[in-house]
Order: C-alpha cells, then structure tokens, then sequence
C-alpha cells in the first residue's frame, strides 16, 4: 500500500494571507482596489558590512535617494542611516489621469558595530545609488553627523 507523505510548514497559510481580500469582497470590483495591491511599502536599506584590521566598510543600496536626503549619525559605535524617500506615479488614458499615486516616507537602518568609530575620519561617498561609508576604528569616540559628498 502506497502513502504519500506530506511535509507540514505551518507557515504557509500566512505565506498565502491576502490583508485586501476581505476588503475585495466588501467593495467587490471597485476600481481602487487594484492600486491598493500594486502599493509597495517603505523601500527597505539593504547593506554590506565587511571589516579590516583598521576600518568597517558599509556599502548600502539606496537606489532613488538624492545624496542632500540622506543623513549618517555615529555615536561611539552605533551607526544610523537615514533617508527621506518620495515616489509618484501616474497612470493616464490619453488626457484624462486614471490613478494618481504619491509615497513620502523616511527610511533607516540601525546597527552597532564591535569597535569604536573614529568619527572624525569617516568619509562617505553616494553614487549610481550605493552609500558607500568608510569608517575607521578606535578605542574611543564622540558622537558626530556626517555629510555625504
């Protein structure tokens, strides 16, 4: 007699959760509901942190942010990035706008690291849409805002 086994992943039905579907059959084909779904939430910072005898290297993907709304704060040896991010879109038929969407929001990442910064020598170069922070170690430190170049 052959059985089929069958791994269970209790976590499959929140991989299938639709938060809009109760909302689809409560206004059934109202044209905004698909917009809601194509909404992408806050653009998250994804970074690289290597290390050296002498410094850390972050490297992290910013694409869409201008350098003048991006704002690094060290503090011993706890590194904050920040951005302010702005989206729009629009969808037309011919003269007439069909959907009109705006996303303002703000952006950041956190992270501590085993050594100090040496706040003082830290350069920060954003290009082609990768921050690129250099920050070298000490035994000590104060804390300090950075601006990127």
């Amino acid at each position: 007699m052959a059985r089929n086994l069958m791994n269970f992943n209790p976590f499959n039905e929140l991989a299938r959760f639709d938060p809009f579907q109760r909302f689809d059959d409560l206004f059934g084909d109202a044209r905004f509901s698909p917009a809601l779904r194509e909404m992408t939430g806050e653009p998250r910072i994804r970074m690289d942190v290597t290390e050296s005898d002498h410094a850390y290297t972050v490297k992290a993907d910013m694409p869409g942010v201008k350098k003048e709304d991006i704002k690094i704060e060290i503090d011993g040896n706890q590194v904050t990035i920040s951005a302010e991010t702005k989206r729009e879109s629009e969808e037309r038929d011919g003269e007439s706008v069909v959907r009109s969407e705006r996303y303002v929001g703000q952006q950041y990442r956190s992270f501590t690291l085993a050594s100090q910064i040496n706040d003082a020598e830290v350069t920060a170069k954003y290009q082609d849409g990768v921050l690129e922070l250099v920050l070298p170690k000490q035994s000590r430190g104060t804390g300090r805002k950075v601006t990127v170049s």
